[in-house]
């Protein structure tokens, strides 16, 4: 009888309920309730739910008491089947190098090279950048938070909106803060569709955001297949650093416009593209586990993350501003220099939808995909700065 009694204590004590009662354990719950607010913006709203949906559901899995899904079981030494994804696939580096490749793959470059001045918006929305490593500086002065050259730099990566550019340098220059810097990166690339549009049309007027552009000239096959040869062979040559992501970019384009290898570059596009999906939104969400996630650097970074993205958005627009005052001949209508930061296609989508609700026979999503493709050729590169730059600032600073 005694066994049988101290049994089913045991029992009890490796519930959920007990695990919620401990200390810290409210913490946990919360989270739990984030990710089912994050499975409703997907389901019911309609948020990318190609992100937020794996994402949503390795933040409830991570926060379940006793599960160790996202950590390693004390008692076995085990680890859980999320833990394992994220070391094998995020703290390396190997998943957003493989995004990469999947996005070239999927992307048509055609727009940016029969426009190349769309280009300089692409360069402008990496604005944010920089204004969250400045920001981050700033905020390592307040009492609680503690960010070095290094995280800053990190932090920084998120005002590109370019979820696999922010993990590839956090996993390289502060990977201590990769789970926070990825969750904050994919989360704003999510909401897209929510925190630019006030932006765009705060800086536009109705005029301006009713601007027809030029119809694209055509790009022939032979531009398209050299197009990514010449651009890994710039990187190659003035910022290698920045080549793994450049090049897996690259390498997934010239798969799609050769024209020789359809089921390698069919693979990349689906088959690829949607496991590393699944793993990384997984993996991503585990990191929002309240121990981790509930604090006031975490809390920093998630502040930085949308002050940067914000001013991303708005320095494409502004420069489209400029750009369509300088250029009368060839008006620019500057709602695409939002699309100069990285996610693509959602930007792109975006700045089409806010074109048609002041015209809805403006059609701007192949003139946006031009600043688009920039901004994530613009991301990597400045993730390549960085890389390179800041272990060598660190050194002198030592």
């Amino acid at each position: 009888m005694e066994a049988i009694i101290e049994g089913a204590i045991s029992l009890w004590n490796t519930t959920g309920i007990v695990g919620f009662m401990q200390n810290g354990g409210w913490g946990n719950a919360l989270m739990i309730l984030v990710g089912f607010v994050l499975l409703y913006l997907a389901i019911k709203k309609g948020f990318e739910p190609l992100l937020l949906i794996p994402i949503g559901m390795g933040c409830i899995l991570s926060n379940i008491p006793f599960a160790y899904i996202a950590s390693v079981d004390p008692t076995s030494g085990d680890a859980g089947f999320i833990k394992i994804l994220y070391d094998a696939g995020i703290e390396s580096g190997l998943f957003p190098v493989l995004i990469f490749m999947g996005v070239g793959a999927m992307t048509d470059f055609g727009p940016l090279i029969a426009n190349p001045k769309t280009l300089l918006l692409g360069a402008a929305a990496q604005l944010g950048i920089f204004t969250a490593l400045i920001g981050a500086l700033l905020l390592s002065f307040l009492p609680g938070i503690n960010f070095t050259l290094p995280v800053a730099a990190s932090i920084g990566i998120i005002g590109g909106a370019d979820g696999p550019t922010a993990i590839y340098v956090t996993s390289r220059l502060a990977p201590d803060y990769l789970g926070s810097i990825a969750v904050a990166a994919y989360s704003y690339m999510a909401l897209v569709p929510i925190i630019q549009p006030p932006i765009m049309r705060l800086l536009t007027t109705e005029n301006e955001r009713k601007i027809k552009m030029q119809q694209l000239r055509p790009v022939s096959k032979l531009e398209k297949i050299v197009f990514p040869i010449m651009v890994i062979t710039v990187c190659a040559i003035l910022l290698p650093s920045a080549c793994p992501l450049i090049g897996a970019l690259m390498f997934g384009n010239l798969a799609r416009e050769c024209g020789v290898i359809g089921r390698l570059s069919d693979t990349m596009q689906n088959a690829l593209m949607n496991t590393v999906t699944i793993f990384l939104g997984l993996s991503v969400g585990s990191k929002m586990a309240a121990d981790k996630f509930l604090n006031l650097e975490t809390l920093g970074i998630l502040l930085l993350g949308m002050v940067a993205f914000g001013v991303g958005t708005a320095g494409g627009v502004l420069l489209g501003k400029l750009m369509n005052k300088l250029d009368p001949k060839h008006p620019t209508n500057p709602l695409i220099g939002s699309a100069g930061v990285s996610a693509v296609p959602m930007a792109a989508r975006v700045s089409s939808k806010v074109g048609q609700e002041a015209d809805p026979q403006n059609f701007l999503l192949m003139h946006a995909m031009g600043p688009n493709v920039s901004g994530v050729i613009g991301s990597a590169v400045a993730a390549g700065v960085l890389i390179s730059v800041v272990p060598t600032m660190m050194a002198a600073l030592v």
